[in-house]
Protein backbone atom coordinates (compact mmCIF):
# COMPACT_ATOMS: atom_id res chain seq x y z
CA UNK A 1 0.00 0.00 0.00
CA UNK A 2 1.31 3.31 -1.20
CA UNK A 3 1.17 6.48 1.22
CA UNK A 4 0.88 9.83 0.23
CA UNK A 5 3.58 12.17 1.64
CA UNK A 6 1.79 15.37 0.19
CA UNK A 7 0.44 17.33 2.48
CA UNK A 8 -3.04 17.68 2.84
CA UNK A 9 -3.37 21.00 2.01
CA UNK A 10 -1.91 19.78 -1.04
CA UNK A 11 -3.96 17.25 -1.77
CA UNK A 12 -6.83 19.00 -1.38
CA UNK A 13 -5.72 21.77 -3.81
CA UNK A 14 -5.29 19.54 -6.55
CA UNK A 15 -9.22 18.06 -6.18
CA UNK A 16 -10.79 21.32 -6.70
CA UNK A 17 -8.28 22.10 -9.45
CA UNK A 18 -9.55 18.69 -10.75
CA UNK A 19 -13.05 19.74 -10.18
CA UNK A 20 -12.69 23.09 -11.57
CA UNK A 21 -11.21 21.49 -14.85
CA UNK A 22 -14.30 19.00 -14.76
CA UNK A 23 -16.57 21.38 -14.33
CA UNK A 24 -15.50 23.73 -17.00
CA UNK A 25 -15.43 21.17 -19.51
CA UNK A 26 -19.72 20.46 -18.64
CA UNK A 27 -20.13 24.33 -19.01
CA UNK A 28 -18.63 24.05 -22.42
CA UNK A 29 -19.99 20.94 -24.13
CA UNK A 30 -23.13 22.92 -22.44
CA UNK A 31 -23.10 25.44 -24.24
CA UNK A 32 -21.25 23.90 -27.78
CA UNK A 33 -25.39 21.76 -27.07
CA UNK A 34 -27.07 24.49 -26.97
CA UNK A 35 -25.92 26.77 -29.96
CA UNK A 36 -25.88 23.75 -32.00
CA UNK A 37 -29.65 23.20 -31.15
CA UNK A 38 -29.97 26.81 -32.18
CA UNK A 39 -27.70 26.64 -34.95
CA UNK A 40 -30.01 23.81 -36.13
CA UNK A 41 -33.10 25.56 -35.78
CA UNK A 42 -32.06 28.95 -37.70
CA UNK A 43 -30.61 26.78 -40.41
CA UNK A 44 -34.21 24.43 -40.61
CA UNK A 45 -36.24 28.03 -40.25
CA UNK A 46 -34.10 30.81 -42.63
CA UNK A 47 -34.14 33.59 -40.24
CA UNK A 48 -35.72 36.49 -42.23
CA UNK A 49 -38.54 33.55 -42.89
CA UNK A 50 -39.44 32.25 -39.66
CA UNK A 51 -43.16 32.37 -38.81
CA UNK A 52 -44.54 34.13 -35.81
CA UNK A 53 -45.61 30.99 -34.52
CA UNK A 54 -42.21 29.81 -34.32
CA UNK A 55 -40.58 33.03 -32.76
CA UNK A 56 -41.10 31.63 -29.11
CA UNK A 57 -40.01 29.02 -29.92
CA UNK A 58 -36.36 30.49 -30.67
CA UNK A 59 -36.38 32.96 -28.06
CA UNK A 60 -36.19 29.90 -25.76
CA UNK A 61 -33.24 28.44 -27.69
CA UNK A 62 -31.64 31.88 -27.65
CA UNK A 63 -32.56 32.40 -23.72
CA UNK A 64 -31.24 28.55 -23.29
CA UNK A 65 -27.86 29.56 -25.14
CA UNK A 66 -27.29 32.80 -22.93
CA UNK A 67 -27.27 30.69 -20.10
CA UNK A 68 -25.25 28.16 -20.76
CA UNK A 69 -22.81 31.39 -21.61
CA UNK A 70 -23.27 32.51 -18.15
CA UNK A 71 -22.76 29.56 -16.53
CA UNK A 72 -19.38 28.96 -18.58
CA UNK A 73 -18.27 32.44 -17.96
CA UNK A 74 -18.58 32.62 -14.78
CA UNK A 75 -17.22 29.19 -14.15
CA UNK A 76 -14.13 30.74 -16.29
CA UNK A 77 -14.05 33.32 -13.72
CA UNK A 78 -14.05 31.84 -10.69
CA UNK A 79 -10.96 29.46 -11.83
CA UNK A 80 -9.32 32.80 -12.54
CA UNK A 81 -9.92 32.84 -16.70
CA UNK A 82 -11.54 36.54 -16.60
CA UNK A 83 -10.95 37.21 -20.04
CA UNK A 84 -14.22 35.91 -22.33
CA UNK A 85 -13.63 36.98 -25.86
CA UNK A 86 -11.87 34.26 -26.21
CA UNK A 87 -15.20 32.00 -25.30
CA UNK A 88 -17.03 34.19 -28.12
CA UNK A 89 -14.39 33.72 -30.52
CA UNK A 90 -13.95 30.18 -30.33
CA UNK A 91 -17.46 28.81 -29.52
CA UNK A 92 -19.02 31.77 -32.38
CA UNK A 93 -21.32 33.12 -29.79
CA UNK A 94 -23.91 34.83 -31.80
CA UNK A 95 -24.53 38.66 -30.57
CA UNK A 96 -28.14 38.28 -29.22
CA UNK A 97 -26.88 35.39 -27.53
CA UNK A 98 -24.01 37.55 -25.65
CA UNK A 99 -26.99 40.13 -24.69
CA UNK A 100 -29.21 37.87 -23.37
CA UNK A 101 -25.97 36.54 -20.79
CA UNK A 102 -27.12 36.33 -17.56
CA UNK A 103 -30.91 37.87 -17.79
CA UNK A 104 -33.50 35.11 -16.50
CA UNK A 105 -36.78 35.84 -18.03
CA UNK A 106 -39.96 36.48 -15.72
CA UNK A 107 -42.21 34.09 -16.27
CA UNK A 108 -45.73 35.50 -17.54
CA UNK A 109 -48.90 35.21 -15.88
CA UNK A 110 -51.92 34.03 -17.33
CA UNK A 111 -54.33 36.40 -18.19
CA UNK A 112 -57.06 36.53 -15.59
CA UNK A 113 -60.47 36.91 -16.36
Amino acid sequence: MSRDLRPPVDILHYEIVQEQASALGRMGRALEQTLTRLREFDAAHALSETPASLQPARRRLVAEAGQALWMFVVQREASGLRDSRHIMRTYNVPGEVQQCMGLVPVPLKPAST
